[in-house]
């Protein structure tokens, strides 16, 4: 299979940064997992938070790296043209990469801003809102030069849109501890529960078309229903992140109702997935990318999903939030959900650009089970280090410090099992950067 616009090879560097930052975010987790048993580890050189900060703060960049590809790989074939300028594509790689490695390097050095999840300094948010900018104007201009518009390019610009829109209040930083966290949960809820969805929806029901031939007017339909329950439920959802934060009382009403129907995209999706699947009109040769694709679907309904309404009614919430459980819920939650899908444009798409046919992929299916049971694992570890640290910290009320030392045991399985998910992982980038291994020149 060749590539069908030369424009869409841009989406390769993006691919590749999104791979190597990959790596480098597992690194920093593997580390600071080990903290947890050996706090003195590296330290003062990188010190837990620091290690912690770099971690999530590598996952918002390379997936941001990953959907910023599959982008420009996705949308000249679904508008029928190419993309607008590969030049200020190339330009705003540049520049996120440059902006993105800056902030990530200076953390290690105390240059952050100190809020969590938004510590990125006030120059840096400034260029990341230019690159976006500059992102989303190439998006649209492709679409107004393309022969089409189809519901995939619309909905995935509007979930960019929307990811530009909610990080302004990155910016708003009141006094008021309260009023600060009730807006930045419209960055953080609205990205990863809103907006986020909207781009995965995008992704999933391209490569659905594209893997199992099934008629696009049956996508687009299951993508409106998608769409639909991600506007309802999400929105509001966010309300389950306000219940002890010192907001009024009817949030707790609100917040989980509407938490308990976010649960339905994610169900949709897991239909809508199964359902093109057993309708496809032929055999696709890349197994691989189908693996992740359906992957994606069913791990974001136990992650996001599942696991996310497990400890979201405010009755169970009161006790575990912020505890572990919440960490089981974020890593299951943002591997299975986003780093899947990115995954699975990638292994869709790359050998596409390279121009090579795919024969067998033995070394990528196993670096997807390594991955996925490995990720299943860790969470569950951190599933049972929450119950304990919910029991003993938040109804005995035995003291932080002393609780840790009670769930050692489940730290010490999360670490294995982020080892042998960096396995998978070297077996997955090992395939990715040996293009002519295993498979056929076109």
């Amino acid at each position: 299979m060749k590539i069908q616009y030369e424009s869409q090879r841009v989406a390769y560097p993006y691919f590749i940064a999104a791979m190597v930052l990959f790596a480098a975010q597992i690194l920093f987790g593997l580390l600071i997992g080990a903290q947890y048993l050996w706090p003195e580890l590296l330290h003062p050189a990188i010190p837990f938070n620091i290690g912690r900060m770099i971690h999530i703060n590598l996952l918002i960049v390379w997936l941001l790296f990953g959907f910023m590809g599959a982008s420009y790989y996705l949308m000249p074939e679904e508008v029928e043209g190419e993309i607008y300028s590969p030049k200020l594509a190339m330009l705003q790689f540049w520049m996120f990469l440059v902006g993105g490695s800056t902030a990530i390097v200076g953390y290690i050095f105390r240059w952050h801003d100190g809020r969590e999840f938004l510590e990125q300094p006030f120059v840096i948010k400034v260029a990341i809102v230019i690159v976006v900018l500059m992102f989303i104007f190439n998006l649209v201009m492709t679409m107004i030069k393309g022969k089409k518009r189809t519901s995939i390019s619309i909905v995935l610009v509007l979930g960019f849109v929307g990811l530009a829109v909610f990080y302004l209040f990155a910016f708003y930083k009141p006094a008021n501890m309260v009023v600060d966290k009730y807006y930045w949960w419209w960055v953080i809820h609205l990205w990863v529960e809103g907006v986020w969805e909207l781009i995965m929806a995008s992704f999933l029901s391209f490569l659905l078309i594209k893997l199992t031939g099934v008629d696009r007017e049956v996508a687009e339909k299951w993508l409106y229903v998608i769409v639909g329950l991600v506007f309802m439920a999400g929105i509001i959802g966010t309300g389950h992140h306000y219940y002890w934060i010192g907001t009024p009382e009817f949030w707790l009403t609100w917040g989980a109702w509407f938490s308990a129907v976010e649960i339905l995209p994610f169900v949709a999706m897991v239909a809508f997935s199964f359902h093109m699947v057993s309708k496809r009109a032929r055999q696709h040769p890349n197994r691989a990318a189908i693996s992740w694709t359906v992957g994606a679907a069913v791990l974001s309904l136990v992650g996001a999903g599942i696991w996310g309404f497990m400890h979201t009614l405010p009755s169970i919430n009161y006790y575990t939030h912020g505890t572990q459980v919440t960490a089981s819920h974020g890593h299951l939650a943002f591997f299975g959900a986003y780093a899947v899908i990115v995954l699975a444009m990638t292994s869709y798409a790359v050998p596409i650009i390279r121009g090579v046919k795919v024969t067998h992929q033995k070394a990528e299916l196993l670096a997807f089970w390594t991955m996925v049971i490995s990720m299943v694992f860790i969470a569950l570890s951190l599933t049972g280090a929450g119950i304990v640290q919910s029991y003993l910290q938040r109804v005995l009320a035995m003291s932080y410090m002393e609780t840790q030392g009670h769930m050692a045991l489940f730290y010490g399985i999360r670490l294995i099992f982020g080892f042998t998910f960096f396995i998978g992982l070297l077996i997955y980038l090992y395939d990715f950067f040996t293009p002519g291994k295993g498979r056929e020149e076109v």
